[in-house]
């Protein structure tokens, strides 16, 4: 493997370790599925794995309320099979990035089962935040909906102290001003890094650090926990961590803000490497909105000299492929609802041509899994079968992630369409229809989504250097050139006419002629 900041414009798959591919056949999915499958993803002709946690956890929380950050979660394998899969995948050559979650611990982690024990006023409190009163501390709202403190009971069964949790309360949120809370991450770095992890994908990186003083919203001159300035210090340490490496580890953070100016500090050369792109993922679909996000983007990233990164989904966010066939096409959490109409012949078009687009442009890429299948957002999953807290804390008002979090169907038929093969039903229960979306039956059609990922990521390479804005006589066309590729997105209603080019290197679907549909994304080279 070549280490010159691979991680600039790599290709990198992010699995759900769920519901990739289940090997034991327990129903759920784990390593030895995704070991089965290192040659499908080498197919994709992807550069890294990014896995969600799979550490110890009771799952409250799909796996992001970790209990021990040293320990595979028993349903997942274990510590020396998830070397073993880290070495299997850097001999194909894809790198490995894992989930590290330090805004909070699982409640049954033994620092806070350790807080519960000790009572008000220990040092094991202190490495959480443990307030009392008669009153929660604070009017913040979770981002799960609800309260963020929950209150304990004494050993006589009075009310306790509250302590504070942005999720759930199976999530107590850490004091990042005690020292053992910086050290003990910094050891857990060291410990995957020491294990051939290339990276770490830094989850709600904004969060962390709190105002003590803990103000209300309308109070606070900042905001009391996203986006502190003392959040930089702890990045900086994490940064000089993975440089310690013979070959240097990245950092990537979630971060959702809207302020590129702020955004871009986490980016700074001695912080992370790069930082997840939202912004593009909420745009509705509509060449405006989506050029306009591209400017921003680039224009956000140019200071720091970092490479700017595309996602179109991941594993908290309506699927494209629903998403981009409903009238308002744009994604945010808070508008998240059931029922809401679709149309999902033009929702595939417009991710078909949404895949080019992103692929086109310059920076890494992110694929969630089942993207390159054209996977639909599963939207009739029965109540009873529903998991996430999401849905669980709004009272049934958001249906949650769990409709783009459904097992991966791999065949045209069998029990589970080849997300095991022992018959066992999977953890979330799979359409009907589920196998006509398979690797099995894409592989058999030239003109799937799958072939169209294929091809593009094959093909990716010829699209080199800075992007240049190409300028055609509509406003609903996406136009720019990297390099010999001129690559056109029809965002409008009618077919426009296609410029002069040598040859057409891919669509995203068929052509009319010398002209784009509507719905459609080509890549043109200009040169003979």
């Amino acid at each position: 493997m070549s280490t010159e900041q691979w991680w600039r414009d790599a290709v990198i798959y992010q699995i759900y370790p769920r519901s990739f591919a289940d090997g034991n056949g327990d129903g759920t999915g784990d390593l030895a599925g995704v070991r089965s499958r290192l040659p499908y993803l080498s197919s994709l002709g992807i550069d890294a794995i990014w896995f969600t946690p799979w550490y110890l956890s009771p799952l409250a929380d799909g796996g992001y309320d970790v209990a021990d950050y040293r320990v595979i979660d028993p349903v997942f394998g274990t510590v020396e099979e998830a070397e073993q899969l880290i070495a299997d995948a850097a001999a194909l050559g894809i790198r490995t990035i894992i989930d590290v979650v330090p805004n909070h611990v699982s409640s049954e982690h033994e620092w806070f089962q350790a807080a519960l024990t000790a009572g008000p006023g220990s040092p094991e409190r202190e490495r959480f935040w443990f307030r009392g009163g008669e009153e929660p501390p604070t009017n913040w709202v979770s981002s799960f909906s609800g309260q963020t403190w929950t209150r304990t009971k004494n050993p006589d069964g009075t009310p306790g102290e509250w302590y504070l949790h942005l999720f759930t309360p199976e999530q107590p949120d850490l004091n990042w001003n005690h020292p053992d809370v910086r050290r003990e991450h910094e050891e857990i770095l060291r410990f995957w890094f020491d294990r051939g992890v290339a990276g770490i994908r830094i989850d709600s990186a904004t969060m962390p650090v709190k105002d003590p003083a803990f103000p209300s919203y309308e109070e606070s001159a900042d905001h009391p926990y996203v986006d502190r300035d003392e959040l930089h210090d702890i990045y900086r340490a994490w940064r000089a961590v993975a440089d310690s490496y013979e070959e240097p580890r990245v950092l990537v953070g979630e971060i959702w803000l809207a302020d590129p100016v702020r955004f871009a500090r986490y980016l700074r050369p001695d912080e992370m490497h790069t930082a997840f792109n939202f912004d593009l993922m909420s745009r509705p679909w509509d060449a405006a909105e989506l050029r306009a996000s591209i400017q921003a983007t680039l224009a956000a990233h140019e200071p720091v000299n970092a490479p700017p990164t595309w996602v179109l989904s991941n594993h908290d966010v309506t699927r494209p492929a629903t998403r981009y066939g409903r009238e308002d096409s744009s994604f945010a959490f808070d508008s998240k609802r059931f029922g809401v109409p679709t149309d999902l012949d033009k929702a595939q078009r417009r991710s078909r041509a949404a895949a080019l687009l992103t692929a086109a442009l310059p920076g890494s890429l992110y694929i969630y899994q089942g993207d390159e299948l054209g996977l639909p957002e599963v939207e009739d999953l029965p109540l009873a079968a529903l998991q996430d807290p999401i849905f669980h804390r709004s009272e049934g008002a958001d249906p949650g992630r769990d409709g783009c979090r459904v097992p991966l169907p791999w065949t045209t038929t069998g029990p589970s369409f080849g997300f095991n093969s022992q018959g066992f039903t999977p953890w979330l229960p799979q359409p009907a229809g589920w196998g006509r979306h398979s690797v099995e039956a894409q592989e058999r059609d030239p003109d799937s989504m799958l072939a169209l990922y294929r091809s593009a990521l094959t093909l990716r390479g010829r699209l080199a250097g800075e992007l240049s804005w190409h300028q055609l006589n509509t406003d609903d066309v996406i136009a720019f050139q990297r390099g010999e590729v001129l690559c056109l997105v029809n965002l409008g209603d009618e077919p426009v006419a296609l410029p002069r080019y040598a040859s057409v290197l891919l669509a995203s679907s068929a052509l009319a002629g010398d002209r784009l549909p509507t719905d459609t994304a080509v890549w043109l080279t200009t040169n003979s």
